[in-house]
């Protein structure tokens, strides 16, 4: 196929003239690297100076989740030290007995487990991180697990306190020692960013309490409630390290190193794993909005304004990073711009 660079260009030049975002920095590529690429808009409105660069530092928000979370279970699976099938409580012992110990680790990654729907941790736990930890796993489930498709972040955040479990070390040091580092991704880390790397970072939301936008520190209350690391969000990245990350996804030979998941779990991962239930899924990926899970093109998104796609059928992976956030939670604008842009990559 031949990209139409014009038109990707044009598409995400009208988002920023619509305020759907300050600014955008997107890429398409394969196993062999990026195709193309782009930065359009501004890094911050209040300083009109400032480009949106290739290099900006981005709140990965729930990219996170695929990220650290997806990346950690993936190379635990592969060294034979977890049954995606084993009720969790028959080896997890903060879970036996409770009403979890039924739920699978397939079950978390393809939100079927039947957990409560939403986080909302200070509301239900308070403030101190070993009563959150043992809240959210001790609670009751919202319905029998295998029941129903629904999406909620309590199920990443399950999962990296499951990933911490097994490997015997924080989920930041896990995503890092096992994915990251082997990958190249030097700028992929969690918060909050030191004030150097955070001066580069596109702003998100307007904090409440100090009267400006976000910037290194996460969005997601729930992450900064935890210190900026849980399964939920809290990574931030760049563009490049997600091309990284997604071409080894591809196969690609290249790598500075190997991850510690490779092909088996990608292949598992992206594959439908809900039968008949809607909506589809994958492992934590899911097919593309208007597109069936045969057409083979998976995403990823990010609350922020981030997502990235890949199809192994195609070869092709593609990333759309922007600060939506700084204007508004309001999905819909994105959402068209998302989807645009996903055919313009990948038809």
């Amino acid at each position: 196929m031949t990209l139409d660079t014009h038109r990707i260009d044009q598409l995400l030049h009208d988002g920023v003239r619509d305020k759907v975002y300050p600014g955008a920095v997107w890429a398409v590529g394969d196993a062999t690297g990026t195709s193309a690429s782009g930065a359009i808009g501004l890094l911050d409105p209040d300083q009109p100076d400032g480009p949106m660069r290739l290099d900006t530092v981005f709140d990965a928000a729930s990219l996170t989740k695929i990220l650290a979370v997806w990346a950690s279970i993936g190379a635990l699976w592969e060294d034979g030290k977890l049954d995606l099938d084993a009720p969790l409580g028959a080896f997890w012992p903060e879970v036996k007995g409770h009403p979890l110990g039924v739920v699978t680790a397939r079950h978390l990654l393809t939100h079927t487990a039947g957990v409560p729907l939403r986080a909302q941790l200070k509301n239900l736990y308070g403030t101190d991180p070993q009563d959150i930890r043992d809240g959210v796993l001790h609670e009751a489930l919202h319905r029998p697990p295998g029941e129903a498709v629904e999406y909620t972040d309590r199920a990443a955040l399950i999962l990296g306190y499951l990933a911490e479990h097994l490997a015997n070390t924080r989920l930041d040091q896990l995503a890092a020692e096992r994915t990251w580092q082997p990958l190249g991704m030097a700028s992929t880390r969690f918060g909050p960013l030191p004030a150097e790397i955070a001066a580069r970072c596109a702003p998100t939301e307007l904090d409440q309490d100090s009267g400006i936008h976000l910037k290194g520190t996460a969005h997601d209350f729930s992450a900064r409630l935890l210190g900026g690391v849980c399964g939920i969000a809290g990574a931030f990245s760049v563009l490049d390290d997600l091309g990284a990350f997604l071409r080894y996804m591809l196969g690609a030979a290249d790598t500075p190193g190997r991850a510690g998941f490779g092909p088996a779990w990608t292949a598992e991962s992206l594959t439908l794993q809900t039968g008949e239930l809607e909506p589809a899924r994958g492992l934590f990926w899911h097919p593309a909005p208007g597109t069936a899970p045969a057409d083979d093109v998976w995403v990823h998104y990010g609350f922020t304004g981030t997502g990235m796609w890949i199809s192994s059928r195609q070869k092709r992976w593609a990333a759309l990073l922007t600060n939506k956030l700084y204007y508004t939670r309001d999905r819909q604008p994105l959402t068209a711009v998302r989807n645009s842009f996903r055919d313009l990559a990948f038809t």
